[in-house]
């Protein structure tokens, strides 16, 4: 029974999540309204069969809003992942690989962002840089890339100590050939891992950031801005809370039980480590 119950889960959550990208790719041919479109007249309705979600306290169709809102929420925690992880595969390469004094400046300084803490940080960056997608992707790379270097060098640690590629190294394999033929793609199931569990974070670092004015600006549909600017009528709408609300919920857990159903399924072909 448990394993049917959670091989429903997580093909649910994958239904789910692709749900949720599908509504943002297509979101242009699903919205049944202008989402920028203000209209006072029909300001705070609640559901009904004109507008499914009801409606803003612009007058906006929140349905549309929502469709359009899942593409910053989804695209900016993908980009930033990205590069979180690319510059954290980078340093703990060079790290891993090269050892003695390079590992030592490299480590020293992953070992100094990732002391600070992750939130105050990025709050701080994004602060410095002011409100705006490209201080709230700065502030959300700035803040996680040391992990992602952390994994990597030990990773690259031990693959360095396998048998083959001591043999590779004495039939003349030169570091660059090494890293990136062999070394690298022996990383590609560990990354994999990494980038899509640390995307349900992502998506609640951009909510929190978005949520405290720092993140995508209004009138740009975003579904932690739509929670904050529904923040005055909680009384009068709650669906202007519940409604994003319930979609962040929902997005965050699907991505992270998928990842972990990514990691399951690795660990067991044997590319990832426990």
């Amino acid at each position: 029974v448990m394993g049917r119950a959670e091989r429903f889960v997580n093909y649910g959550s994958l239904v789910m999540l692709a749900l949720i990208v599908l509504s943002g790719i297509f979101a242009p041919l699903l919205a049944p309204m202008n989402p920028f479109q203000p209209d006072m007249a029909i300001r705070l309705q609640p559901p009904s069969a004109a507008h499914l979600l009801g409606t803003d306290a612009l007058g906006r169709d929140l349905l549309s809003r929502m469709l359009y809102g899942s593409r910053s929420a989804i695209l900016l925690s993908l980009v930033s992942t990205m590069l979180a992880l690319g510059i954290g595969t980078l340093v703990g390469l060079l790290a891993g690989y090269f050892g003695g004094r390079t590992d030592d400046v490299l480590t020293m300084v992953s070992n100094v962002f990732q002391g600070i803490p992750g939130i105050s940080f990025m709050v701080a960056v994004a602060g410095f840089m002011g409100p705006g997608v490209t201080g709230l992707l700065l502030a959300l790379v700035v803040g996680s890339w040391a992990g992602f270097s952390r994994i990597i060098r030990a990773e690259v640690i031990r693959l360095r100590a396998e048998g083959y590629v001591e043999n590779l190294r004495a039939l003349g394999c030169g570091d660059g050939r090494m890293i990136l033929r062999h070394i690298l793609p022996a990383l590609g199931g560990t990354l994999l891992v990494l980038g899509s569990l640390r995307l349900g974070r992502g998506v609640l670092a951009i909510a929190g950031l978005s949520f405290l004015g720092l993140g995508v600006q209004p009138p740009t549909p975003d579904w932690s801005t739509m929670i904050s600017d529904a923040m005055l009528y909680y009384r009068q709408a709650p669906h202007l809370i519940i409604v994003p609300g319930a979609a962040i919920v929902l997005l965050v857990s699907a991505l992270n039980i998928v990842g972990q159903m990514l990691r399951e399924r690795l660990l067991l072909r044997g590319e990832v480590r426990s």
